[in-house]
């Protein structure tokens, strides 16, 4: 079993079964392993996230990363973006993957590098596909009790993109989507030198390759 954080399993008695903690690379690439074990996956949805928490580059752009790079390639991929990531800036000079506190504005950027990532697999990897969700702000743990958006259609993009049959999904391959639609994503991330410059950045602070 894994879980985004250890502090967010209420059962106190599962705790010690638990891997994966994906503010860790090292429990990161245990997670990518054990995973991995299973042989290859149909589809994964990376849905994990964090928002103005310390490290939420890297729950939200490393972790993914990571996983990705260290598990064999899946048919489908699915990454979980947010509107704000239209707001994430492109000076990769200025980001520390590495930072541990709360910084203004790591959550838009987080998702625009991760928007960024899907996009680059969509080129590169022929027999995989590769989207973005966008689920809205729905009334999530994270969204909070107050937001406007439909619980259920929040997760059902994500559903489809991982279940249903190929010829159904156009784009093929990276679409940036909002209930089942393609919708406006940051021109940065379709960038193939933005691309280029992200992973290599990423791959630095990782030690990782992506295949």
């Amino acid at each position: 079993m894994h879980t985004r954080s250890i502090d967010s399993l209420p059962d106190l008695e599962l705790r010690g079964s638990v891997h994966g903690d994906l503010s860790s690379m090292d429990e990161t690439a245990v997670a990518a392993e054990q995973a991995d074990a299973f042989g290859r996956f149909d589809a994964v949805i990376h849905n994990a996230g964090v928002y103005r928490d310390p490290g939420a580059l890297q729950v939200n752009t490393v972790a993914p990363y990571l996983l990705t790079a260290l598990m064999s390639k899946p048919r489908r991929l699915i990454y979980l973006s947010s509107g704000y990531h239209l707001d994430g800036s492109t000076d990769l000079d200025a980001v520390d993957f590495g930072e541990t506190g709360v910084r203004p504005g790591a959550y838009e950027d987080s998702k625009l590098y991760e928007t960024a990532l899907a996009f680059a697999l969509a080129r590169r990897w022929a027999d995989t596909v590769s989207h973005v969700v966008d689920p809205g702000w729905v009334p999530t743990r994270m969204g909070g009790p107050g937001a406007p958006g439909d619980l259920e259609e929040g997760y059902r993009t994500q559903e489809w993109l991982a279940s249903a049959p190929d010829e159904a999904i156009e784009p093929r391959t990276g679409g940036y989507w909002h209930h089942r639609r393609i919708s406006r994503s940051h021109p940065a991330a379709s960038d193939p030198d933005f691309q280029y410059e992200l992973i290599g950045r990423l791959e630095a602070h990782t030690g990782v390759k992506l295949g």
